[in-house]
Parts: C-alpha cells; sequence; structure tokens
C-alpha cells in the first residue's frame, strides 16, 4: 500500500512538472488566418519588388531535388538535411544564407503567414517550444490559402508537405522573406 501510494505521488509530481510548459501563443493562429486569406495568389503575384522569373528559378531548382534523401549535416543531392537543402537552392541563385535553420530564421524580414509568397522561408520548432529546429521553402499558395512548402524531412527525404497537415501547423513558428 506505502509503495503504491508512494508511485501515485511521483507519477502525479513527474507529470505535473511535463505539463507545466506552456504552449506557445500566436496572436493570429495559422488556421484563422487560412480562413481569412482564401484567394488564388500565384507565383506571379504578389512578389514585392522581386521578379517572377527569380522566384520561378529558386522554385525549380528546390524542386529538382524532390526525392533527394535525408542525411544530417547534408547539402548535396545525395543527403540533405532541411537547411542545408536552404543553403543549396539559394546558393544556386546567388544568396548566400547561413547553415544552420536557426540563424537562417534571423535574416531577412518577418513576414505574417497570410502573406507569404512562394520564395520565402517557414520556421518551425519541431521539438516543441519556441526554438527554430527546422526551415522549408514555400512552393505554393493553393486557392483556398494553403501554404505548400518544401523542406527535408527526417523520414521521407525532400518533400512537398503542407501547412494544413496539423504537425506542420502546430510546429509552424514564423515565416521571413530572404530575397
Amino acid at each position: 500500500m506505502k509503495q503504491t501510494f508512494i508511485v501515485f505521488i511521483s507519477i502525479f509530481v513527474l507529470g505535473s512538472c511535463a505539463s507545466s510548459r506552456k504552449p506557445v501563443k500566436r496572436s493570429d493562429p495559422y488556421k484563422k488566418t487560412v480562413e481569412k486569406t482564401a484567394e488564388l495568389r500565384t507565383l506571379n503575384s504578389f512578389f514585392d519588388g522581386r521578379s517572377s522569373a527569380e522566384v520561378e528559378e529558386l522554385l525549380k531548382d528546390a524542386e529538382k531535388y524532390l526525392g533527394a534523401p535525408y542525411k544530417y549535416a547534408g547539402n548535396t543531392s545525395e543527403g540533405f538535411d532541411c537547411s542545408g537543402l536552404v543553403c543549396k537552392v539559394f546558393e544556386e541563385n546567388n544568396k548566400k544564407l547561413p547553415r544552420r535553420s536557426e540563424d537562417q530564421g534571423q535574416k531577412g524580414q518577418e513576414i505574417d503567414i497570410n502573406k507569404v509568397q512562394p520564395g520565402d522561408l517557414l520556421f518551425f520548432a519541431t521539438a516543441g517550444g519556441s526554438r527554430v529546429s527546422h526551415v522549408g521553402i514555400v512552393n505554393k499558395i493553393l486557392k483556398d490559402g494553403e501554404v505548400n512548402f518544401i523542406h527535408s524531412s527526417t523520414s521521407k527525404g525532400v518533400i512537398i508537405s503542407s501547412l494544413n497537415e496539423k504537425y506542420w501547423n502546430k510546429a509552424y513558428l514564423f515565416a521571413r522573406r530572404v530575397l
């Protein structure tokens, strides 16, 4: 009985410590933003001075790596991690970015999710909290406002994912424009 009581108390204390972490609150949750921006934004729209040819070339270079495997610290077609893919694609387009996703998250200008365009970068906290641990390149904005992005996933390599997917929506932190 005494041992059961001690085990119960231990579980309660450990459980309460784990749940004491406050979730990151966003002032404008992505889901509501998508509902507000249900308009078609295509590659040739809203470039704020960026040439559509520049963005098209960047995305073409990113798409050529679709299917490449994930490789920790990789930045070649033989394997990429997320920031390695971003570095490689931007380097091929004469834009130098830092190697780490956390450092990439400090470059350019932060933008609201409802203003993202193809070629912008999305940053995520895949380990929870608010520290950048993943990055992807916005590929398309669909008619309903859904944001698709290219990134290197640890399980599937270089793929296109949607910010509507529960995992990515929950991990999303912010977007930045570096072009």
